[in-house]
């Protein structure tokens, strides 16, 4: 199985990543971790690098780049960690497609269809992570790491509106669920640790039952 988690910076998601992994590995799931790209093509790198200061640069060499990076990330990395066991992913299509949307102003759904083409990139359960973006924006003010571009609070508030709209689109496209949820209090990371280790316990199993295109 294939778990991605997705949102804002300052969402919830290392903190959920780290509990999935703890919570996991207790119970002798082999759940490993990736990150949002591969890394693997030095031009699609330098695009990617460029993309992530916020350097739009030329859509159609962007978007090139980060579908190049995912058939990499696909066939390399995904392909490979999935032999052993569930993995999960720390970001992946749905933040890449954001990033594109937000630096061209155009709008997210073609980037997502364009993305979801590398279909065994595709993960079975997607987690949004809907915290309020100046609850992210409080968070982040607390960390000792430079601001990124996509943390400024403009940035932010329209970043949380391209993820909703991906969302949608990615299970247009695609059929699969997204689990859109905050990571604001503790009851709210109870609930997407429980969410997601019932899918994690469950991949492997005949029997389960089909997960609903939306939640």
């Amino acid at each position: 199985m294939l778990l991605a988690l997705e949102g804002n910076a300052g969402a919830g998601k290392s903190t959920l990543r780290d509990r999935l992994l703890t919570i996991a590995h207790a119970e002798g799931i082999p759940l490993s971790h990736i990150g949002q790209f591969s890394w693997l093509s030095h031009p699609a790198t330098r695009t990617l690098i460029r993309l992530r200061a916020g350097h739009g640069g030329d859509e159609q060499e962007a978007i090139e780049a980060a579908a190049q990076d995912l058939a990499l990330h696909s066939r390399f990395n995904i392909a490979v960690a999935l032999t052993e066991g569930p993995v999960l992913a720390d970001r992946l299509t749905l933040s890449t497609a954001c990033l594109l949307a937000l630096l061209h102003g155009q709008p997210v759904d073609a980037y997502v269809e364009r993305l979801a083409e590398q279909t065994q990139a595709r993960p079975q359960l997607t987690v949004l992570l809907t915290t309020e973006p100046d609850v992210c924006h409080d968070r982040i003010t607390r960390r000792a790491t430079e601001r990124r571009f996509t943390e400024q609070p403009e940035a932010a508030a329209r970043l949380a509106d391209l993820y909703n709209e991906a969302a949608d689109a990615w299970t247009k496209a695609t059929g699969l669920p997204v689990l859109k949820h905050p990571c604001t209090t503790h009851a709210d990371l109870e609930a997407l640790v429980d969410a997601c280790m019932e899918d994690l316990r469950s991949a492997d199993s005949p029997t389960a039952p089909n997960k609903e295109a939306s939640r």
